[in-house]
């Protein structure tokens, strides 16, 4: 997209922008209400807090549809609420924006959020503490609404750290536990590492442009080198990289399971892992500028949604597949933002919404029955046992496979398509879009493949645990079913029916995406879904023992992959503890030695001076008297001396 096209789409905005008071604001402060009310109230009467805090969802998912029939093609609404502050030429105000890009993360935050808020009251029934729970899920909410609806970058900036603030307190929920608090510590410390690279890039646009307001800062983004453009990009995309777990900054997010799964449902796929796409999205005027970061964009995309998927072919704890799962689809979503296609990226983000909430819910279904065993060694056979719950399972897994007509065929299919017509837009792709399609079929058949995994170990053959799974009450079903339901004609509907491409051209680049196929041709191009669910079920309810030929190969590839490659290892190693020994020397050599080392010191010669002193002070008066006469002789022979 050229320079003046995104210039005149910016300008385009404003002629259409509607003030619309102090309700815009009602989308964010609702959940932040729920929030208190939830803790407050529920601290006396643990059941209400549940029902307050989806309330609380529900109510701004009213309001987020209301602003939604309301808004102009082509206009947004905004509020000013006050000046933030004001140094010399810069103005910041505290600004909500609402339009199509916002309508449409607003949609997948409340939408999706209402769902897990309503499954959370039967998930975690019998938890002492769900009154704090839907306080933090509440509070949660809040800050990736005041990301979405935030008019300029510091606002923005401000949702970003409240969902990693929220993140610490939800995945370290049972904090008693130290391995689950380690984990709410990791994902904190990890996000602050991708949030200096956040801020940095606030201050080079401040800096050099001497506004963050995004409409603005379209209109005055021409006129600096390409290296300025390129160097702010990829500052944007470090504090991306952070959110959204891509290579070098994934690691926390598969820990991030430790959380109680509605936690894991909502980081995943409604709220937080999804902002750096969304950053992405809403900086694209200044990506395209940009091609040398947008090919580091898709390269490190590329590599970590292959990486993920690998490492997820062999984990058995059916969390830990969804997590890294997660992370591989993360990594196409940063493809299509790489190859130019926002449009699709927020796509793949909302069909990714349906069929990964449906599963991390689906998957707390079945921990739940199976009184919190998370290892699929010790399930199978739930199919007959829990049919609501794999159903709605299946049909996921079908959608995240990408086969024809299920939700996630559709944004797959366009990402495919858009990597390998990206040298059309950005000629330093020329060499390589042609590659990244092919490694990404690659990674879409892997994912076809551990997805059905996953679903055949859970729900296929005999039960092999030890307790007595049950299926999960009405409130953690109707969700999936609502959910299952969109991850089946979701992606159809966005494609046909409501054209995501139609709606988001006025803020969003929308190249030519081609002519509607016919279902054959869709079936076709699903080949990569085929082939992956097929050898799943082959080899997992036909072939149960691998061939001896290649068992030699297995387990050290296997082992490799277990270990992660061994990047938690490799940090600590490089990162982790250098940093420890140089903390601990300076604790012994600078703290301890020198600081105290002196306040310790000045105390002991203060002491040892004394104990001299005392000795003069014995109480007599004749020593006293001794005393005086010895001043008195050394002072006068001082003076006739001198």
């Amino acid at each position: 997209m050229e320079h003046s096209t995104v210039v005149e789409s910016a300008q385009h905005l404003t002629h259409h922008v509607t003030t619309q008071g102090a309700a815009l604001g009602i989308i964010a402060l609702l959940p932040l209400v729920g929030s208190f009310l939830a803790f407050v109230i529920g601290k006396k009467n643990r059941d209400s807090a549940g029902w307050i805090a989806t309330l609380a969802a529900a109510l701004s998912f009213g309001c987020v549809l209301n602003y939604f029939f309301a808004l102009p093609e082509g206009g947004a609404f905004e509020h000013r609420v006050f000046e933030w502050f004001s140094a010399g030429n810069i103005s910041v105000d505290f600004l909500f924006r609402f339009d199509q890009l916002t309508a449409v993360m607003c949609l997948v935050v409340t939408g999706i959020g209402s769902l897990i808020h309503l499954y959370s009251i039967g998930y975690m029934a019998e938890d002492e503490s769900r009154h704090r729970f839907f306080c933090y899920l509440n509070l949660f909410l809040f800050s990736m609404l005041l990301l979405v609806l935030g008019g300029n970058l510091l606002v923005l900036f401000v949702g970003w750290e409240g969902v990693g603030l929220c993140s610490y307190l939800l995945i370290g929920f049972w904090f008693k536990n130290l391995s689950f608090a380690a984990a709410g510590k990791k994902a904190f410390i990890v996000n602050r590492i991708g949030d200096a690279g956040f801020l940095l890039a606030i201050f080079l646009i401040l800096l050099n442009f001497g506004t963050i307001d995004f409409v603005e800062l379209g209109q005055r983004i021409g006129g600096a080198s390409t290296e300025l453009y390129t160097l702010i990009a990829l500052c944007l995309f470090v504090g991306a990289t952070g959110k959204s777990a891509q290579i070098p900054l994934f690691v926390w997010l598969p820990d991030a399971m430790a959380g109680p799964t509605p936690v894991s449902a909502l980081i995943h796929a409604a709220t937080m892992v999804t902002a750096g796409v969304y950053l992405l999205a809403r900086m694209h005027y200044l990506f395209v500028l940009a091609p040398l970061a947008m090919v580091v964009v898709c390269t490190v995309a590329l590599l970590t949604s292959l990486v993920a998927a690998l490492i997820a072919l062999v984990q058995n704890d059916i969390k830990k597949v969804l997590a890294y799962s997660t992370v591989s689809q993360l990594g196409f979503m940063f493809l299509a933002a790489g190859a130019g296609a926002y449009w699709v990226a927020v796509f793949h983000l909302v069909t990714h919404a349906f069929f990964k909430a449906c599963l991390f819910l689906g998957s707390g279904s079945v921990i739940h029955a199976c009184h919190h065993e998370q290892d699929m060694r010790e399930m199978g056979g739930l199919g007959k046992i829990m049919p609501w719950t794999a159903a709605t399972y299946w049909i996921s897994t079908l959608a995240i496979a990408g086969i024809a007509p299920f939700a996630g065929y559709y944004s797959k299919h366009h990402i495919i398509t858009a990597l390998q017509t990206s040298g059309e837009s950005n000629s330093l792709m020329l060499a390589y879009g042609e590659c990244f399609a092919t490694v990404a079929t690659v990674v879409a058949v892997l994912t076809a493949f551990y997805m059905t995994r996953s679903a055949c170990m859970t729900f296929l053959g005999s039960y092999r645990g030890h307790s007595h799974p049950h299926e999960s009450p009405k409130t953690m079903v109707l969700p999936l079913v609502v959910l299952a339901f969109l991850a089946f004609v979701g992606g159809y509907l966005l494609e046909h029916q409501l054209s995501l491409a139609g709606y988001l051209h006025s803020v969003l680049p929308v190249h030519a995406h081609g002519e509607s196929e016919g279902f054959l041709a869709s079936l076709l191009h699903s080949w990569p879904g085929f082939l992956g669910v097929g050898l799943a079920l082959l080899l997992y309810t036909k072939l149960t023992v691998v061939p001896a030929k290649l068992y030699g190969l297995v387990p050290p590839v296997s082992k490799l992959l277990a270990d992660k490659f061994y990047f938690d290892e490799i940090y600590d190693f490089l990162i982790v503890k250098p940093l420890y020994l140089f903390s601990f020397g300076l604790w012994k050599g600078a703290d301890q030695a020198v600081i105290d080392g002196s306040v310790n010191g000045t105390a002991a010669v203060v002491d040892m001076t004394g104990e001299v002193v005392r000795v003069t002070e014995t109480g007599q008066l004749r020593h006293y008297g001794l005393f005086m006469f010895a001043a008195g002789v050394f002072i006068t022979i001082f003076y006739l001396i001198l």
